[in-house]
């Protein structure tokens, strides 16, 4: 690994993510939901994309920039910072109007918003410092930090369905970060133990020298890192905290926990792969593609099944963090390129949707799908954002989630595990099919109805377009040209791929 850079300069910029979001919460502490507020969480977000893209800039080359022994980036961590601001800048800008509809709707007390302006950029924060830590146990309290700060945001609206799913998601949640942290109690065991002799969850003093590691001791530290992580990113057997915290969430909180959340947790799994694929990479692969697999599998068959169009959003997070996970376990350069556009894709589709389902709630008043009828009739405006992001969810050109699954199966190729195609591509043809089928039952059909909903929604739901537009216009861009981020995605790749 290169020398790190640690100037007062780079010092300043790696913890702009993190104080940044403490001058919003102070505001609404202060001011409670305002629209200096609202805007708040915006420049919070746009912030953490701008010393993203900085970051990038600087790490591109392979540098490694650190402040202390507390922070460092590399150019993995510059594209987890750049996801957290993309999808961050269009969850929060479009959920200014969602949080004042809510209020509106008597959905959300002042107290509730004024919680709502406080927690959300906390949230940022923890995903910032999870991605910028230098060691491993940080790492993990910041992901275990985001645990405690949505649970409150899933029960916003104190529905007996909300506080049920906060409390579900509380107790699966924390026996997967418990896992988490028994594994990472056992990596410090095992670098104790090495030849060295001295213990340290450092992730590049680490990654630097993995071959001393015990390999008993890693093999059960990575399982429980896979269980423990594992159980964030959605990935099977702990996943059935998702659909339920996703599905009564508020719309911005649930396209941040999609499109952010998920990834992040899949990025600790891809350090920790680093370290343990030097001891054992016949294992560490074979539990990733179990993971994987299986996680995709379930998603897909429990899509054909779903009445409700949020959580039919969550059950398709959890198929393509399975996607993710067999790109993780294949663990080429070619492989984590495709893992990384299929995150940022993701991200920004799931910031979409999410998005418009809130606005979608709002006009409907309900999540069931067949409440949901001629919508692109009755709302052009709403249904064509749900039109493309839909096709962008399920791969269709030009969106970038085309180029990353087609990255991602010519990388299984590539690495002589051709029959991993066959279970994905059944994947892909059950959620085509599930996604489809719903899609047109909601979006197409003459306008019956008027297009009527509660009173003074109607000028909101068009005002909030603009964000998913940006949004869609974003991925289509990254879909067609990888010139903003090829360089970028290689070094990141190379750098999750491990010596």
């Amino acid at each position: 690994m290169t020398a790190a850079d640690t100037g007062a300069a780079t010092t300043a910029l790696l913890c702009a993510p993190l104080f940044v979001p403490l001058v919003a919460t102070g505001l609404a502490a202060a001011f409670g939901w305002r629209a200096v507020v609202a805007r708040g969480h915006v420049l919070v977000a746009v912030s953490t994309l701008i010393v993203g893209i900085t970051v990038a800039a600087r790490t591109t080359d392979g540098q490694t920039l650190a402040a202390g022994s507390v922070l460092r980036a590399d150019a993995l961590s510059a594209l987890m910072l750049i996801i957290i601001g993309a999808v961050g800048t269009v969850a929060t800008w479009a959920g200014i109007s969602y949080i004042d509809d809510d209020v509106a709707l008597d959905r959300c007390t002042p107290r509730a918003a004024r919680r709502y302006g406080m927690l959300l950029p906390v949230f940022l924060a923890a995903m910032a410092l999870a991605v910028l830590s230098a060691n491993l146990g940080l790492m993990w309290a910041a992901i275990e930090a985001t645990t405690v700060v949505t649970a409150f945001l899933v029960g916003q609206h104190r529905s007996r369905r909300g506080l049920e799913a906060a409390w579900k998601y509380v107790v699966i949640c924390s026996v997967g970060i418990a896992l988490a942290y028994f594994g990472t109690v056992l990596l410090y065991f095992a670098s104790k133990h090495s030849a060295s002799g001295h213990g340290s969850l450092d992730w590049a003093t680490l990654a630097d020298d993995p071959s001393s590691l015990d390999p008993s001791v890693m093999r059960i530290a990575f399982a429980m890192v896979v269980l423990g992580f594992g159980t964030k990113a959605g990935l099977v057997p702990l996943h059935s905290w998702l659909p339920d915290a996703h599905g009564e969430a508020p719309a911005p909180v649930s396209a941040l926990m999609s499109g952010v959340l998920l990834p992040v947790a899949m990025y600790a799994l891809v350090r920790h792969r680093v370290i343990a694929d030097a001891v054992d990479p016949t294992f560490t692969r074979n539990l990733l593609l179990f993971a994987g697999i299986a996680s995709a599998v379930v998603a897909a068959s429990l899509l054909l099944v779903q009445r409700d169009y949020k959580r039919m959003l969550a059950y398709s997070s959890i198929e393509h963090m399975g996607f993710a996970a067999v790109g993780v376990a294949i663990g080429t350069p070619l492989a984590l390129t495709a893992v990384l556009l299929h995150l940022l894709g993701h991200g920004l589709g799931k910031a979409v949707l999410f998005s418009a389902s809130g606005h979608l709630m709002h006009v409907t008043g309900s999540t069931n799908i067949g409440d949901v009828r001629a919508l692109i009739a009755r709302r052009p405006g709403l249904g064509v954002v749900l039109v493309l992001g839909l096709a962008a969810l399920l791969g269709l050109p030009p969106f970038s989630l085309f180029a990353s699954e087609l990255g991602l199966a010519r990388a299984i190729a590539v690495a002589d595990h051709e029959w991993v195609l066959a279970p994905l591509g059944l994947v892909l043809l059950l959620a085509f099919a599930a996604i489809g089928a719903r899609g047109a039952a909601m979006l197409l059909g003459p306008a019956e109805e008027p297009a009527t909903g509660p009173v003074g929604l109607r000028a909101a739901t068009r005002a909030s377009t603009a964000p998913m537009v940006a949004g869609l216009v974003a991925l289509a861009v990254i879909g067609v040209s990888s010139w903003p981020l090829q360089d970028l995605l290689e070094t990141a790749a190379t750098i999750g791929a491990g010596p």
